[in-house]
């Protein structure tokens, strides 16, 4: 009897050398500073700066508070113009502020907001617009801040997919008001959970880091309604040792992307997510799977799963079809053609660095024979 292959993940994360990681922890102890900005935290935010590219950047536990925190750094309480095909906290973090998202249609291409969409979506009350960045695919941002200029608007970024991404040599975590990044487990940069929000300048930064605390501004003064939000310092410690191979780790995903594409070619009904003009972090691997494929998207979900190949259907269901949000009229689904569309069809292969290439042909072949089976 041959042996069962060990199961294979959407994502694993980068781990540092347990040696290295248990140095860092002894530090910690030693120093007896394990929270509240220590030594750790403001060495990974001073790195973060260099690596991106920006100039401030505020570490948070996660990247949903990060969400939350920066539409309040931004005083956004009306309508928010966003997405229906992203992870459910894009529109939660809106909603915990007391705000409304308003629903607009993807770009079938990109899986980003439409901008053509954009300005028939605005109302008197709109007071925001939250893009994201799906897998890290950059979004049409001058055409997105030219509308947000017309009318007033603030422009805040979901950036959690997009660590690292570059569009004409800059980083484009330097565009909007604010762009927010996580840092959980399963993202191509880590610190095991955590987030961080990315500004223009120190005042916004220091109030961004007062809000994170409590408001608090010295010891005896707090000056906002705050939340507690803080990275730890074993999460710092962590992610600036995964800092240190996240170069070659992006390289190997570009390595593991290039082969699906490669070895996925003329498979019938299957259609990777199309490459764009920008330096990809290769986050995630999407395909849309076709009504012409003979399984169906679910048949072949399912096939992988039986043969412990973990896909995940991401995102599926839509935001706007979640019990809290289907009433809303922005969620109206003829209004949101195309995202009910991917929603339907996609698939998220598996990929990260340690991803070999046996698994990505068996994960290939399985496919494959699934597109030469008859529709029953």
């Amino acid at each position: 009897m041959l042996p069962v292959p060990p199961p294979i993940y959407v994502t694993q994360p980068i781990m540092p050398a347990l040696d290295d990681f248990m140095e860092s922890l002894r530090k910690i102890w030693d120093s007896k500073f394990l929270t509240n900005v220590g030594a750790f935290h403001q060495k990974l935010e001073a790195a973060l700066c260099a690596h991106l590219g920006v100039e401030h950047i505020s570490l948070f536990a996660n990247g949903t508070v990060a969400l939350m925190v920066a539409l309040q750094a931004q005083g956004i309480k009306g309508e928010v113009i966003t997405t229906p095909y992203s992870f459910v906290a894009s529109a939660e973090a809106i909603t915990w502020n007391g705000a409304t998202p308003v629903f607009v249609d993807i770009d079938p291409v990109s899986f980003n907001l439409d901008p053509d969409l954009i300005e028939a979506a605005i109302t008197p009350r709109t007071q925001a617009i939250m893009p994201v960045h799906c897998y890290g695919n950059p979004c049409q941002m001058e055409r997105i801040e030219a509308i947000a200029r017309k009318h007033g608007l603030k422009v805040i970024y979901d950036a959690a997919h997009a660590f690292g991404v570059r569009q004409d040599g800059q980083s484009i975590l330097r565009h909007g008001d604010l762009a927010v990044l996580s840092f959980h487990a399963t993202k191509v940069f880590s610190t095991i959970e955590g987030g961080a929000i990315v500004c223009r300048d120190a005042a916004t930064k220091q109030h961004i880091d007062r809000l994170k605390n409590f408001g608090i501004a010295d010891e005896v003064t707090v000056v906002a309604a705050g939340l507690n939000g803080k990275m730890n310092e074993v999460s710092a410690a962590f992610g600036l040792l995964q800092l240190e191979s996240v170069d070659a780790a992006l390289a190997q995903r570009r390595a593991v992307a290039a082969l699906y594409r490669r070895l996925l070619d003329g498979v019938t009904g299957i259609a990777p997510m199309t490459a764009g003009e920008h330096e990809a972090n290769d986050s995630y691997f999407p395909i849309l799977v076709g009504d012409d494929y003979p399984l169906g998207r679910d048949g072949l979900h399912q096939t992988l799963r039986e043969a412990g190949i973990h896909a995940r259907r991401y995102f599926y269901p839509l935001i706007s079809e979640f019990p809290m949000y289907r009433d809303l009229p922005s969620a109206t689904p003829d209004k949101l053609p195309n995202a009910a569309l991917v929603a339907r069809q996609v698939l998220c292969l598996p990929i990260y660095p340690a991803l070999a290439q046996y698994d990505v042909e068996r994960i290939v072949s399985l496919i494959a024979v699934g597109a030469t089976r008859h529709r029953t």
